[in-house]
């Protein structure tokens, strides 16, 4: 879903730009995808000059992070609508995007993992954690995002976004991230006789909604994240990049990332990453 909604120029492919997710698109979308990111569906756009209007209705993940996907309409689905809008900033190009977002599947309730940890229910815990299929449906998830994109320069562009979901429902699809903010730039390289270089430079603050942290405050597992307990602070990241064209269709990329909080738990890290890509292109 991510090749038609929520796009942005300067933060969006991770085989040539930032690596962390929350940073290639919008980490608060627990988009509907399979273990390998697609899902199939319906996808219709109106596009105009300087705006544009997009919609979806997919299939869903039967359980979390899984390649078998359904689509039960009323009951395991996903709808995306996305208002695009181009402006201008001082004579330079820009553009917003807002999008939001339902899905409907068989994922149990944080409130029904509490109920579980409780009580001794291995199943809802491992269909939480993407160890087992639910028999029922029930689980729905609504998010709402801003995605804006500005040129400052022709060389040096800016981008931000922030998003938002519920937070009630286990993680599906993407990533246990239920609220995210995060701004960046990218520069080309024109100045340093490098036009086909590109650094870019960004900050993120992540967060999860009060009964995901109490879930797994509790002992509670998601498919992501979970150590028994948590001492919860918002999991804060900040990435650097270069990305260099070392022959006509060779790049290589150095990145570096400092997360602090990571899985939200001030008891863990900070960790530091380093990455080295390469990206052939013909």
């Amino acid at each position: 879903m991510t090749d038609f909604f929520d796009v942005n120029t300067y933060s969006h492919d991770p085989r040539e730009q930032f690596l962390n997710w929350s940073l290639m698109s919008q980490g608060a979308w627990d988009y509907p995808a399979n273990t390998r990111g697609y899902t199939m569906g319906l996808v219709a756009e109106l596009v105009e000059p300087k705006w544009a209007l997009r919609a979806s209705s997919v299939a869903v993940p039967v359980i979390a992070n899984h390649s078998e996907m359904e689509y039960v309409f009323g009951k395991a689905q996903s709808e995306i609508l996305e208002l695009e809008k181009k402006i201008r900033v001082n004579g330079s190009n820009g553009v917003v995007r807002l999008m939001s977002s339902y899905t409907t599947c068989r994922s149990p309730s944080y409130q029904e993992g509490l109920v579980a940890l409780k009580t001794g229910d291995s199943n809802i815990l491992n269909i939480i954690s993407g160890t087992a299929k639910a028999s029922t449906y029930g689980g729905h998830k609504f998010g709402i995002y801003l995605n804006i994109e500005q040129e400052v320069t022709k060389d040096l562009g800016a981008f931000s976004r922030i998003g938002w979901n519920d937070g009630q429902y286990a993680t599906w699809a993407f990533t246990e991230i239920d609220q995210t903010e995060s701004a960046g730039l990218s520069l080309r390289g024109t100045s340093w006789n490098r036009a086909a270089d590109v650094a870019g430079l960004a900050v993120v603050v992540n967060g999860i909604s009060a009964i995901h942290r109490q879930f797994l405050k509790e002992g509670g597992y998601g498919f992501i994240i979970g150590d028994g307990n948590l001492n919860y602070g918002h999991e804060a990241i900040m990435e650097t990049y270069y990305n260099m064209k070392v022959y006509n269709s060779l790049w290589l990329s150095l990145d570096y990332q400092f997360v602090n909080n990571p899985g939200y738990n001030k008891d863990r890290g900070p960790v530091h990453v380093f990455s080295l890509r390469g990206h052939i292109a013909l």
